[in-house]
């Protein structure tokens, strides 16, 4: 397997490069950048770059910048990041979506050589690997709020034809109930989601776009503006 690594600490990079060297993996170019890396990639794509998620100038995410345009222009190049700790957003933006040959962990994770080049060997066959305390932070991580999860059906479906722009005649003709009970329901609705109560606000409004949102719907902004 042929690696690339991408680390401005010359020491870091030479002491990887020799234990992957010592395991049998071919080490066919070093650089201090992630501009210097896609230049090595491009004339002569690897198998795996190895890459320090903060390099130069900044030290912020130039390796993860550079990681993504690898697996943009090069998609049979695997990228394994490494980072000094924990980063969920920068982890979540590399792994997201992806379909493979990628991987996220700590630089620590190095010293267990074998489990490393175990890790390099997934991600180059295709593979995702995530450092395991990642997952850990994400399963602590209280989860998003679904803000219509205090709604009952019948009221997601009140909401939903809402959202189509209908009345409350509408709707109660639709679901064939009253229109007190519909208007019963609408009261409902406007209390759990907690809208603002400025009488300047249209309440019906904003339980629509809030549905809109919660849903991923394409239905237009007319259609609440519809809504009485």
């Amino acid at each position: 397997m042929r690696v690339m690594l991408a680390d401005d600490a010359v020491v870091v990079r030479e002491g990887i490069g020799r234990l992957l060297a010592e395991q049998g993996l071919e080490v066919v170019g070093q650089a201090g950048t992630a501009v210097e890396l896609i230049e090595l990639v491009a004339a002569d794509p690897p198998d795996v770059a190895v890459v320090d998620i903060r390099m130069p100038p900044t030290f912020t995410n130039e390796g993860l910048v550079a990681a993504q345009e690898i697996r943009t222009a090069y998609p049979q190049v695997a990228t394994m990041v490494l980072s000094q700790h924990v980063d969920v957003d920068y982890a979540l933006k590399l792994v997201t979506g992806s379909a493979g040959r990628v991987g996220y962990l700590l630089k620590d994770r190095v010293v267990d050589i074998d489990g490393f080049v175990d890790a390099l060997r997934r991600v180059a066959a295709g593979g995702t690997v995530v450092e395991p305390s990642l997952v850990d932070e994400l399963m602590a991580s209280p989860a998003v709020r679904d803000p219509l999860e205090s709604l009952t059906a019948r009221e997601r479906e009140v909401l939903a034809l809402l959202a189509e722009g209908k009345t409350d005649r509408g709707i109660a003709v639709e679901l064939v109930v009253t229109r007190k009970t519909v208007e019963a329901h609408v009261r409902s609705i406007l209390r759990k989601l907690d809208l603002p109560e400025d009488v300047a606000e249209n309440r019906r409004v904003h339980a629509v776009l809030t549905f809109l949102r919660a849903t991923g719907s394409e239905s237009t902004v007319r259609h609440a503006r519809s809504v009485s």
